[in-house]
């Protein structure tokens, strides 16, 4: 009987966590005044308490008609998500490979001193290096523009800090035998690095899409023109008589996440677990 305790336990813990989900999945199929009548106490300032059935008790499409027929903001904006989010990845996968394989494969001077300030530019917030940006982007006049966004982005930290200890933790023994074959530091990297560092590089791609697929405070600092916002600043603009168009977004908008996420779970909770790892 007590081995079945721990499974009851986690198993309660599970229900918990995907309640919410299931909550705004099914919300999606609700329609407005059944929102508003559960509801109705939290955001219309009712008496009495607010209530959500599990299940919707007059299901429809009609949240979902009016979204992806009538809104054609949101596809605009759902696209400058991905315009600005793919730059993104494909940046620092080309200049954080080569640096976390440099920090973590080569001897150079200082090398500890710039690594040492890598990290602590990665537990820097942006709200610590928002002002810094803003005058560099306003220097180069590149404020307003999807490149306000990619830029800083690409030469992000934690994808070098992620990417860094997987090719740390490549033996030095197969560096050493492929080198005594001839090859040089590129092939290396080809034939060695990457191969064996390829959880670190799918868990820094999941993690920074998880990142900048929500990034909210980027975009609204950096970015006057609404044309050019992506898809994390459309629900904030949804008043409160399209709650089922906000609660469809919702669930579409997690989608993309859910796919990325488990796509590479398995390398992201490797990526977890080196990452934690102590030189």
């Amino acid at each position: 009987m007590k081995k079945y305790i721990p499974i009851a336990f986690v198993s309660i813990l599970a229900l918990i966590v995907w309640l919410p989900l299931w909550m705004l999945f099914s919300g999606s199929f609700m329609p407005l005044d059944e929102i508003r009548a559960g509801f109705g106490p939290v955001l219309a300032g009712k008496s009495g308490l607010a209530n959500w059935p599990l299940i919707p008790k007059y299901p429809t499409l009609m949240p979902y008609v009016e979204l992806l027929l009538d809104s054609p903001e949101f596809f605009a904006m759902f696209w400058n998500s991905v315009k600005i989010v793919v730059p993104i990845l494909i940046g620092q996968v080309c200049f954080g490979m080569p640096t976390a394989w440099a920090f973590a494969r080569f001897r150079f001077p200082f090398k500890k001193t710039i690594f040492t300030m890598y990290i602590a530019l990665m537990l820097m917030p942006f709200q610590v290096t928002m002002v810094p940006n803003y005058l560099v982007l306003d220097k180069l006049q590149l404020l307003d523009t999807r490149f306000a966004i990619i830029l800083p982005a690409i030469f992000s930290t934690f994808p070098v800090f992620i990417m860094y200890r997987f090719f740390k933790s490549i033996p030095e023994a197969m560096i050493e035998a492929i080198q005594i074959d001839g090859a040089g530091h590129f092939k290396t990297f080809l034939y060695i690095g990457l191969p064996l560092g390829a959880p670190g590089i799918v868990s820094a791609l999941v993690l920074g899409f998880l990142e900048y697929w929500n990034m909210i405070e980027q975009p609204l600092t950096f970015l006057q023109n609404k044309s050019l916002w992506p898809l994390s600043l459309y629900l904030p603009n949804i008043a409160i008589d399209k709650l089922g168009v906000s609660i469809v977004a919702s669930v579409i908008m997690l989608i993309p996440a859910l796919l990325v996420f488990l796509w590479g779970q398995n390398d992201l909770e490797a990526g977890i677990r080196v990452a934690g790892l102590k030189e």
